[in-house]
């Protein structure tokens, strides 16, 4: 049995669905993870995680609009506004997603379907820096 914890840095964009599906897979060869269950935890309130499809940017374009349009960024609508417009919608948004995914792994990879891909939900407009821990059971 092997317990393994590690960590990774993500620098973004502003908002973006940024794909770090082979990042991950990167990291679980390294430690030489043939199976068991990984852990993904992003240490943030305002940026999330997801998995998607990953084979057509039209899905990741159209979930960016739909969060747009279900969550304003109208600082009118809320009263925590310290980090500007997009404070409180990013926190909201990322309420709605999730900030960890545990993840089978299987011959030292994800064991995702075929358009599964595991995304870096970034709420912010402006660039960030994220940090994401990675914490492995199996063997």
């Amino acid at each position: 049995m092997k317990l393994i914890q590690g960590d990774m840095t993500i620098i973004t964009n502003g908002q973006e669905l940024l794909e770090i599906t082979d990042k991950v897979n990167s990291w679980i060869k390294k430690q030489e993870i043939n199976r068991g269950l990984l852990t993904i935890f992003i240490k943030h309130t305002s940026a999330s995680l997801i998995i998607q499809e990953n084979a057509s940017d039209d899905v990741l374009e159209d979930i960016k609009k739909f969060f747009t349009k279900l969550v304003p960024e109208d600082t009118s609508l809320y009263l925590h506004s310290i980090e500007g417009q997009d404070d409180m919608p990013a926190h909201i948004k990322s309420l709605l997603n999730q900030t960890s995914l545990t993840i089978p792994v299987l011959n030292q990879k994800m064991n995702l379907g075929t358009w599964q891909g595991i995304f870096l939900f970034e709420h912010r407009i402006y660039p960030k820096t994220r940090k994401i821990i990675l914490s492995f059971i199996g063997e």
